[in-house]
């Protein structure tokens, strides 16, 4: 027997009907429930989603409104800061029940924690639920109680609670949805999509909504024994390309873990795999317990660090232009399809900031607005620990060097050729450094170095020099009494 009338389901990231928490409480506790959506970047400070970022969204509401319409629902989408729209929202519709999946930004737990209570204060009951994890992140902590700051202890205890994560449930086939005529806005409304047409690479190679997330998840399943071995190679396709489909919520972690068996992964590839979800999960967990970084670094003795200003050495990184092939690689493919191989994201980022010496909240912007997968835990962890300023127990100040890893990671220089067609017609031997080829084979290349594509900005030699010893003045500054 149902205790309400109606339920509010508060929509966010966490657009899908399988495996919802909020939704399948709402069902089961109310006679009626009512979809909703409010766009309320403003609720999100300094880090509102960025331009790739609302390109997905656009097309999973899209997916979701078609959903929901074919089980006999609608969404209500708003617009406004949600303090305001939800309380005035649950006044129209005489809804008596809220639920909503949590999210961990420091901005949203603390605009949730304001709404539960206002909503508490009026005689509503509201209830929140975790779809977005595998465990909520102050679930998971070390022997003094405290949360982790190193991934290998943290991921060795989740995994002592593998085996009690629910199964995933089913979509509801029909939703008995409130026939109150409330009146919404239309995806369109909210002016998501960009004005000038950047998007096609991007639309070319993904699709957002459930259904897309579980067709990329099916595709992953039949090449996922090869990951182990595929997953650093960027000219490959080795990687699950699943991160938008988890960060939009359009498909859920426990999902994946089942369909792939990774409970009871015994393989060298799943098991990888498994421990690179744990990533995220790790991701979220430092996020929650150490708000501050953001913006500002885990490891303080980085606080005093003298970055570099140069904007024009900012401005090559983020066009791609840095004269080192595999950045520039990478960051055409980020412009192109809104997304970068993992690999690459690590070497383009220590490329920024450890030779060019850029701030890393320069880096960690931009990919928060060209990337479609932008999560603020993940692309926080992902910065600070290339930076070496946040999470990571390795004693030593990592430097990527571009070429020796393009050599490893792009053998058979597909990568380079693929991503930068101008240098495509030189030899294998120089294509990762094509500042040292020599001048006929060049010219026959139709390059000319600083016109059809730049030379070095920086040495890397030198500037790998200048970071290390950097990191020795921080270390002895940190180390005087």
């Amino acid at each position: 027997m149902t205790s309400h009338r109606l339920a509010l389901v508060w929509l966010r990231r966490d657009l899908r009907l399988a495996d919802n928490p909020a939704l399948a409480y709402a069902l089961a506790n109310a006679g009626q429930i009512l979809p909703v959506f409010i766009h309320s970047p403003q609720d999100e400070g300094t880090w509102a989603p960025g331009a790739a970022s609302n390109w997905w969204l656009h097309h999973s509401l899209t997916a979701l409104e078609s959903q929901l319409l074919d089980r006999g629902s609608r969404m209500i989408v708003r617009r406004g800061a949600a303090l305001s729209v939800l309380p005035q929202l649950v006044r129209e519709s005489g809804a008596t029940l809220v639920t909503w999946n949590r999210l961990y930004e420091p901005a949203i737990v603390a605009r949730d924690a304001a709404i539960k209570t206002r909503l508490a204060q009026n005689d509503i009951d509201v209830e929140s639920h975790n779809a977005a994890l595998l465990f909520e992140p102050w679930t998971i902590r070390n022997g003094q109680q405290l949360p982790y700051r190193v991934f290998t202890p943290f991921w060795r205890s989740a995994l002592t609670q593998i085996d009690r994560l629910p199964a995933p449930q089913p979509a509801p086939r029909r939703l008995a949805t409130t026939s109150n005529k409330l009146d919404s806005l239309t995806i369109a409304d909210l002016a998501l999509l960009p004005d000038i047409h950047w998007d096609e690479g991007i639309a070319q190679h993904w699709e957002p909504g459930e259904a897309g997330a579980h067709r990329q998840l099916e595709r992953f399943a039949k090449a996922a024994s090869d990951y182990a071995h595929a997953r650093d190679r960027p000219d490959l396709t080795g990687t699950s390309s699943l991160s938008p489909h988890l960060h939009f919520g359009e498909i859920g972690p426990r999902q994946i873990f089942a369909r792939l068996h990774l409970q009871a992964a015994s393989s060298n590839s799943l098991a990888t795999y498994a421990k690179e979800l744990g990533w995220r999960e790790f991701a979220h967990h430092l996020l929650f317990h150490f708000p501050h970084t953001t913006d500002k670094p885990l490891d303080t003795r980085f606080e005093h660090w003298q970055w570099g200003r140069s904007k024009s050495l900012l401005r090559a990184w983020q066009r791609g232009m840095t004269g080192y092939p595999l950045v520039d690689a990478g960051m055409r493919e980020l412009w192109h399809r809104g997304w970068m191989h993992n690999r690459v994201r690590m070497i383009a980022a220590s490329f920024l900031t450890k030779n060019l010496q850029i701030h890393w909240l320069q880096g960690a912007r931009w990919f928060w607005d060209t990337l479609v997968d932008a999560d603020l835990a993940s692309n926080t962890l992902g910065w600070q620990w290339t930076a070496g300023c946040g999470a990571d127990a390795a004693p030593y100040y990592r430097i990527f060097n571009p070429v020796l890893q393009a050599e490893k990671f792009d053998p058979q220089r597909a990568y380079i050729r693929q991503w930068l067609p101008e240098l495509a017609t030189l030899p294998d031997k120089w294509i990762h450094r094509p500042w040292e080829a020599p001048d006929d084979l060049l010219s026959r290349a139709g390059i000319v170095l600083g016109k059809t594509y730049p030379r070095p900005v920086i040495d890397l030699r030198q500037s790998r020099d200048d970071a290390l010893t950097a990191y020795q003045v921080m270390k002895q500054s940190s180390d005087s009494p």
